[in-house]
C-alpha cells in the first residue's frame, strides 16, 4: 500500500525540480511521467478511428483531413477540464457531479459511458476478425478450412476475450502492472503511427501520388462540406443522366458522408473516454501538482499520434479509392461486374434507386461501385505501394489493425471496471475491478448483431451512437469549470474564465449539433422526445436540489 504514495511523492519532487531548471529538464520529466494520455490515445487509435479515417479518405479524399484534429482539440479542451476539476479537487467526479452539480446528469454520465463501451466492443472484435480472416490466417478461414464460417468468428472472439482479460487484470496487478501496461501501449502506439507515416511518404514521393498542397489544403475548416459531395466525386455526378438523377444521387452520397464524418468526429474523443481519464490519474495517484503534466499528456501522447496516424490512413485511403473504382471491378458489354462479396451490397444500392428513372446507366453503376463499403482485403492494398509485396502488406496491416483493436478492447474493458466501482462505491482496485471489466466482454456478441456484413463498417454504426451520448459529458464538464460549490478557490476567474467558457461552450455546442443531426436522422421524433425528457428531468433536479439548499 504504501509503494504507491512513496511514489507519487517521488514523482511529485521530480516536477519540482524540473519546474525549476525548466526548459528541456521540465519536458524530460514530462515525458517520463506521462501514462493517462497514453490510456486515452491506445483508445482512440482503436477500430473505430482506424475505420472512420479510411472510410473518410474513400468518401472525400484528403479534403475532410481538417475534420478530425478539430474534432481532437474540441475534446482535448473538455479533457483537459475534466483533468483540472479532478487533480484540483481530488475526488472521484462521479461523486462530486451527483452530491455538487446533479444527480441526473451524474448518473447519465456514468451509464452513458458503460453503454458506449459495451457498443464500442463490438466493432473491435468484427475488426479483428475481419483481418485475420482476411488478411494474416485466410487459409483457415476459406470454404472448407478448419475455422470456415460461425467457428472461425466465435474462435478468434473467444480468444480475443482471454488475451484482453488477462491483460487488464495485469494493469490492476499494483504499479509493476500498470508501468508494463503502458510500455506496451507506448510501443503500440508508435508503431502504428511510423507505419501509416511511411505509407503517407511513400505516396508523396510516387508521380501519381497525392501532393503535399492537395494535404495542406484539406487541414483548412470547410463546412459546406456537410451538405455538398467531396469535390473527387464532381466529375462522377455530372456524368448521371437528368437532373433527378443527380440529386437523388447527391443527397445519397452526401448522407453517407455526414455518417462518416459523425463517426470520425465520435472517435476523435468518446463519452467513455471522458470517465477514463480522471480515474486513470486519480489510480496514478495525481494530485494538484500535476495539472500542468496532465496537459501536455494529453497534447503529446493523445493529439499528436492521434493526427500523425489517422491523418496518414485517411491520405492512403484516398489515394486508393477515391472516386475511383474497386481494383476488382470491371465493365463488361456496358455492364459494370463486382466480385461475389460486394454483390449484394451494390445491387441493394441500386434496388433502392427509385424505377420511375428508367434504367440503371453505366455512370449510375460506376458511382454506385465507387461508394461500396471496403473491408479489411482491400483496404490492405493501400500498403502494397510502401512494401512492393502484396503477402507483406497483408501482413503489416493485419497486425497493425488486431493491435488497435486489442488495445482498444482492454481499455473499454479497463473502464468499465472503473464504472461497476463507482456504481458499487467501491474503490477501483481487487476483484471488483476485476470482475467489473468483464462488463465490455459484450463485444463477442458480433457475430449475432453484424453476420455477413462489411466488419469495417460496424466501427462507423456504433460511432454514430457514441457521438449521440457525448453531450452529456461536455455539458456536465461546462457546469462543473463554473460551480463555486465544487472547485472553490481553484474556479478560474476574470478573462481566464471567460475563455475557458468560450472554448468550452464551442465544444459543447459542436457536440450538441452533431448529436442532435443523429438522433434526428436516426429516430426522429422519438430520440427527440427522449433528449426532452431528460433536459427536463436535469432541469427539475436542478430546481428541487436548489430548494434543499435553501431550506
Amino acid at each position: 500500500m504504501s509503494e504507491i504514495p512513496s511514489r507519487v511523492e517521488s514523482d511529485r519532487q521530480l516536477l519540482i525540480q524540473a519546474q525549476q531548471k525548466g526548459g528541456l529538464a521540465k519536458l524530460g520529466s514530462y515525458a517520463r511521467l506521462s501514462g493517462p494520455g497514453w490510456l486515452q490515445s491506445a483508445l482512440t487509435l482503436g477500430g473505430g478511428s482506424l475505420a472512420s479515417s479510411l472510410y473518410l479518405g474513400v468518401v472525400a479524399g484528403v479534403s475532410m483531413l481538417w475534420l478530425q484534429p478539430v474534432a481532437m482539440i474540441l475534446g482535448i479542451i473538455m479533457l483537459s477540464a475534466i483533468g483540472y476539476v479532478t487533480l484540483s479537487t481530488g475526488e472521484r467526479p462521479f461523486r462530486a457531479i451527483t452530491h455538487k452539480i446533479n444527480p441526473v446528469l451524474g448518473w447519465a454520465w456514468l451509464l452513458a459511458s458503460m453503454a458506449a463501451n459495451m457498443v464500442w466492443a463490438l466493432p473491435q472484435y468484427s475488426l479483428f476478425y475481419g483481418v485475420t480472416e482476411q488478411n494474416l490466417l485466410p487459409g483457415l478461414f476459406a470454404d472448407g478450412g478448419p475455422l470456415a464460417g460461425e467457428v472461425g468468428k466465435w474462435s478468434v472472439s473467444i480468444a480475443v476475450l482471454v488475451v484482453s482479460t488477462i491483460i487488464v487484470w495485469s494493469y490492476g496487478s499494483g504499479g509493476w502492472g500498470v508501468k508494463v501496461y503502458e510500455a506496451v501501449l507506448k510501443v503500440v502506439v508508435a508503431l502504428i503511427v511510423l507505419c501509416f507515416v511511411a505509407v503517407a511518404v511513400r505516396i508523396f514521393l510516387s508521380a501519381d501520388g497525392i501532393t503535399w498542397r492537395e494535404v495542406l489544403a484539406g487541414f483548412v475548416p470547410n463546412l459546406r462540406q456537410l451538405g455538398q459531395p467531396a469535390p473527387g466525386l464532381e466529375s462522377m455526378i455530372a456524368a448521371l443522366p437528368g437532373e433527378q438523377v443527380r440529386q437523388y444521387w447527391t443527397d445519397l452520397i452526401v448522407h453517407q458522408q455526414r455518417e462518416v464524418m459523425i463517426s470520425a468526429a465520435a472517435t476523435a474523443v468518446g463519452i467513455n473516454m471522458t470517465f477514463l481519464l480522471p480515474y486513470s490519474m486519480l489510480a496514478k495517484g495525481w494530485t494538484r501538482e500535476f495539472r500542468g503534466l496532465s496537459i501536455f499528456d494529453l497534447s503529446t501522447g493523445m493529439f499528436i499520434p492521434f493526427v500523425l496516424a489517422t491523418s496518414c490512413v485517411t491520405i492512403a485511403a484516398a489515394n486508393q479509392f477515391h472516386g475511383r473504382l474497386p481494383a476488382a471491378v470491371e465493365v463488361v458489354e456496358g455492364q459494370l461486374v463486382v466480385p461475389p462479396q460486394s454483390q449484394a451490397s451494390y445491387q441493394k444500392s441500386l434496388d433502392a434507386r427509385p424505377p420511375e428513372f428508367g434504367p440503371v446507366s453505366l455512370a449510375e453503376q460506376k458511382l454506385a461501385a465507387a461508394q461500396l463499403k471496403q473491408d479489411a482485403g482491400s483496404l490492405a492494398n493501400s500498403l502494397e505501394k510502401l512494401f512492393n509485396n502484396r503477402l507483406l502488406a497483408h501482413y503489416v496491416f493485419g497486425f497493425g489493425v488486431a493491435a488497435m483493436a486489442l488495445s482498444t478492447i482492454s481499455i473499454l474493458m479497463l473502464i468499465s471496471g472503473f464504472v461497476v466501482c463507482e456504481i458499487l462505491n467501491v474503490p477501483p482496485t481487487g476483484w471488483v475491478h476485476r470482475i467489473g471489466c468483464l462488463a465490455a466482454g459484450t463485444g463477442i456478441l458480433w457475430p449475432v448483431l453484424w453476420s455477413g456484413k462489411a466488419k469495417f463498417w460496424l466501427a462507423i454504426v456504433t460511432s454514430n451512437f457514441g457521438m449521440v451520448l457525448l453531450p452529456i459529458a461536455y455539458l456536465t464538464f461546462l457546469l462543473m469549470m463554473n460551480s463555486k460549490t465544487l472547485l472553490g478557490d481553484d474556479l478560474p476567474r476574470g478573462s481566464s474564465r471567460v475563455l475557458v467558457n468560450l472554448v468550452m461552450g464551442l465544444a459543447t455546442g459542436a457536440a450538441m449539433f452533431a448529436s442532435g443531426w443523429v438522433v434526428w436522422n436516426k429516430t426522429g421524433w422519438y430520440g427527440a422526445g427522449s433528449i426532452a425528457a431528460l433536459v427536463v428531468l436535469v432541469v427539475v433536479t436542478h430546481l428541487l436540489k436548489g430548494r434543499t439548499r435553501t431550506a
